[in-house]
């Protein structure tokens, strides 16, 4: 089986990546859906003993577990330490049970697959990217977010010249909806019949 690691900063794309690579058949695990149902109870209290104060009738409250975030990078590893294991559980989880199916391709979309050192699990890299103006008009006309929440944000993603550098595929995503899904059909097509290791290297058990 082939893995797959789509990857991009904030704002970038990924979603709509994503639901192209699931609209041609292809499995997707989304690490941020991942997170969204962990913090909804299973890692609440967990949270709650290490940012007192982030949860709301037993789930993470994302809008306070920011505010208590911002402007304290160092806390930001504090976090990953709870999170970040669980996440790799559940692409785990994932990988192995479309091994089992026999599917031939599978998707980890991961946010801060770089950042978290899970580049070296994956058999191809694939970047969604746009320009900065165009990340920055995206991200800022998402509710709550701020200025100074995009900044820091931002300050813990590796930059944009360097994930493309590391990619195997870059989507250009600053256009249309069309041409990102022309895009990843063209990826598709040149994987296509195309073995992967990393299963055997690192998910099998």
């Amino acid at each position: 089986m082939l893995i797959v690691g789509l990857t991009g900063s904030i704002g970038m794309g990924k979603s709509t990546a994503a639901a192209r690579f699931l609209e041609r058949g292809i499995p997707v695990f989304d690490a941020d859906r991942e997170v969204h149902r962990l913090y909804a109870g299973p890692l609440a209290d967990e949270i709650e003993q290490a940012f007192p104060g982030a949860t709301t009738d037993g789930k993470v409250d994302r809008a306070k577990l920011s505010a208590l975030l911002l402007g304290k990078p160092e806390k930001f590893a504090d976090l990953e330490r709870i999170v970040h294991p669980r996440i790799r559980a559940g692409e785990r989880r994932f990988i192995q049970a479309e091994h089992a199916k026999g599917a031939p391709t599978a998707v980890l979309e991961v946010p801060l697959l770089f950042e978290a050192g899970g580049y070296g699990a994956v058999d191809v890299i694939v970047v969604v990217s746009a320009d900065e103006a165009t990340q920055r008009a995206r991200v800022l006309s998402r509710p709550g977010m701020t200025e100074s929440k995009f900044a820091t944000i931002r300050s813990r993603q590796l930059s944009e010249e360097k994930k493309r550098a590391l990619a195997d595929f870059v989507v250009e995503t600053a256009g249309t909806v069309e041409s990102c899904n022309s895009q990843i059909d063209a990826v598709i097509d040149k994987l296509r019949g195309r073995d992967g290791d990393a299963f055997d290297r690192y998910w099998r058990d």
